[in-house]
């Protein structure tokens, strides 16, 4: 299925990720903590950089693969999911916080804002629309996630 999608499907549904019958998202967010644990050595700039790209060619990816498999934001598309993670664990580049903790409570931040979608999360999946509406509530999501991870992590400090 995704040979048939070509590059676009390929980078959307993160090399065949998002195809995982239970949960793709969640699946998504998964490898986007795997790939963080082995760039964050690099640094927040090349983080931010990769971030970047990946948003700017998940939106044209995103985008190209609606309109291939004929669905909008579909399920198997989860690169969307990879660029809200990233940008919840934005907050490791700034705390002395254990790595595993934080990753976790990462995930865990991102998923819920993700899939309880609140407020203004909402408003951008429906605001937005083709390849910018898939990326913008997880971009959204992710941003929620960074401020709880800080949040959490400062109110550890301080105890």
């Amino acid at each position: 299925m995704v040979h048939e999608g070509g590059l676009p499907l390929w980078f959307s549904t993160v090399a065949g990720v998002g195809l995982f019958p239970l949960a793709p998202g969640t699946a998504g967010s998964a490898v986007a903590c795997l790939a963080f644990w082995f760039s964050q050595s690099l640094g927040l700039g090349f983080h931010l950089v990769l971030l970047a790209l990946t948003f700017t060619v998940g939106v044209w990816a995103s985008g190209a693969s609606e309109a291939a498999l004929g669905k909008s934001d579909d399920g198997r598309i989860v690169i969307d999911e990879v660029v809200g993670q990233w940008i919840a664990l934005v907050p490791h580049f700034f705390l002395a916080a254990p790595f595993v903790p934080l990753v976790v409570t990462a995930f865990v931040a991102f998923r819920v804002f993700d899939i309880a979608k609140p407020g203004p999360v909402r408003w951008a999946e429906r605001r937005f629309h083709g390849g910018l509406g898939v990326m913008a509530d997880d971009v959204v999501a992710g941003g929620f996630a960074a401020l709880t991870v800080g949040a959490v992590f400062w109110l550890w400090s301080v105890m």
